[in-house]
């Protein structure tokens, strides 16, 4: 059996942009790329609301992927491959940060799974980065996410320069899916069997 750690923020959570609570079970991506890869493979999910890329939150706290990452691969090792979706939340104002920087600090991620020794007999496990899709109009979050538009619809490209730096397998989410209109960052139900068709695809690939 292979093992998937699908690792991000509020959309690998399940976020339901209508209701503000979590998709049921069956509806989350994460749970129809279980079901499209089979008893072959066992697909873990590690979303977190708020989690950033290797950030301290001033205002929410405890949202530190880089601080939760090393114990999470350990938790969870043997890894086969670790599904990295994160950035979304360091679009946030109070971060300040343009794209380029948020994918070096993806890159930091990607390294630290690279070398991890969380995957099988203690070597690596495979990486699949995702990068989110760009932010849409933006209603509740608007003045926490000032700006967030134009600096997401660059995530993509950035993203791709870093899975060519660390030698990783990429997926640009925007091409697959778009953000929900109702609240412009999480996704809506019918975008979900989109993005875990795409994920599958890709996962296959890799671990064959």
């Amino acid at each position: 059996m292979k093992t998937i750690l699908c690792y991000g923020d509020s959309n690998t959570w399940g976020y339901d942009p209508v209701t503000k609570a979590r998709y049921d079970h069956t509806q989350r991506w994460t749970r129809i790329l279980q079901h499209l890869l089979g008893q072959e493979y066992f697909v873990i999910e590690e979303g977190q609301n708020g989690r950033t890329t290797v950030h301290d939150d001033p205002v929410e706290g405890h949202k530190n992927g880089m601080t939760y990452l090393l114990p999470c691969l350990e938790s969870h090792k043997p890894l086969d491959l670790v599904v990295l979706m994160l950035g979304t939340n360091d679009l946030k104002q109070r971060f300040s940060k343009p794209a380029v920087d948020i994918a070096w600090s993806v890159s930091r991620l990607v390294r630290a799974i690279q070398t991890s020794e969380s995957g099988p007999a203690d070597g690596a496990p495979e990486v699949l980065l995702l990068a989110p899709p760009p932010v849409a109009r933006l209603t509740g979050f608007a003045d926490m996410l000032a700006g967030a538009q134009e600096k997401s619809r660059h995530l993509g490209e950035e993203y791709r320069h870093v899975a060519d730096e660390r030698g990783c397998t990429f997926l640009d989410t925007g091409t697959i899916i778009r953000s929900s209109d109702v609240d412009g960052v999480h996704f809506d139900p019918d975008q979900l069997p989109l993005l875990a068709e795409a994920v599958h695809e890709r996962v296959t690939a890799i671990l064959g």
